[in-house]
């Protein structure tokens, strides 16, 4: 059995990445004192209210080895919605977001049990579709949100640092991690992911788990969209933030292996936080807004070497030769 090295460990390497991060903003900036802000800690915690949700649905549907494009299309209609149908009763526009949100994801995860298909068409589909569909509610133009007063609501600082969708990202993840480390139903999830022929010989009802998570994952996308366009009080067909990609490279990050099988929320959480840190302290530090992909890219290249099964036997091997030099 290969043993190894604790940075390679996906459930250990987010919070490693998440401390390293935060340790090179602050030296970067010693003296200055723009990083370690509570203005920048509140830029955080906006940015990880808008990624976190996406980045957690995505990252089921990732954990059971598939993989839901459809987030991107799907943040928009949300939002779309929500203004629409939000400005008497802010409540009705985010309910009937997340409905929507609910509807696309069951009717793609449908398509898949019923069919056979891969996620990946399905869901490239189901990203045309949902974009279609808002560009004939908006009648293709970005359309304003009037109530002002949810506007500053949702974006009201408390404690210097959360607001109500800060605050609102944070509990999903709190709730999904106990969900995932508690009950049957997280175990399921994993155990899919790892072998979905033996998860069904187990007794587990692969299908029903699967339009399960797919509709999650719309839920949680589209209370994010909804939420994100009340706060800048504006929705558009196109979205108002690329998220599948940053997503993607936070589920990664925390620790989600696009093979199936791995993953905690927790572990998501430090992986969206970690972006989010380099995007804010990078700004606050005045640099470069392309520097922030270059960062990120490295980060993930290291990842991804962390991972390659060649480095491991090798790092085995020179461990095992310096065992028998000593």
């Amino acid at each position: 059995m290969v043993r190894r090295h604790k940075l390679a460990d996906p459930e250990v390497r987010p919070y490693t990445i998440l401390v390293a991060t935060i340790v090179i903003l602050a030296v970067a900036d010693v003296g200055a004192g723009r990083f370690l802000s509570r203005a920048t800690a509140f830029s955080v915690a906006q940015l990880f209210s808008t990624l976190g949700p996406v980045t957690l649905g995505l990252a089921l549907t990732m954990m059971i080895r598939e993989f839901d494009i459809s987030v991107a299309g799907m943040f928009g209609l949300a939002g779309c919605v929500a203004v629409l149908a939000g400005g008497k009763s802010p409540a009705l526009g985010v309910v009937l977001a997340v409905c929507v949100g609910l509807v696309g994801g069951v009717l793609q995860g449908l398509i898949m049990v019923w069919l056979r298909l891969s996620s990946i068409g399905v869901t490239l589909g189901g990203l045309l579709t949902f974009g279609g569909i808002a560009y004939v509610l908006t009648e293709n133009r970005a359309i304003s949100y009037a109530n002002m007063d949810v506007a500053l609501a949702v974006n009201e600082p408390f404690f210097g640092v959360f607001s109500v969708r800060s605050t609102t990202a944070a509990v999903m993840l709190a709730v999904a991690a106990l969900v995932m480390a508690h009950t049957r139903l997280g175990r399921d999830i994993i155990a899919m992911g790892s072998d979905r022929r033996a998860t069904m010989i187990a007794g587990v009802d692969t299908d029903r788990l699967l339009v399960g998570v797919f509709a999650v994952s719309g839920m949680l996308t589209a209370l994010s969209g909804a939420l994100l366009s009340y706060s800048l009080a504006a929705a558009s067909p196109s979205g108002l933030s690329d998220v599948l990609v940053p997503a993607t490279a936070a589920a990664i990050l925390g620790g989600v292996s696009l093979g199936g099988g791995t993953g905690r929320p927790l572990g998501i959480a430090a992986g969206v936080l970690i972006l989010c840190l380099l995007r804010s302290g990078l700004n606050a530090l005045g640099v470069s807004p392309y520097v922030h992909d270059i960062a990120t890219g490295t980060v993930l290249f290291a990842v991804a070497i962390l991972d390659a099964p060649a480095l491991v036997r090798r790092v085995t091997a020179l461990r095992l030769r310096w065992r028998e030099a000593r």
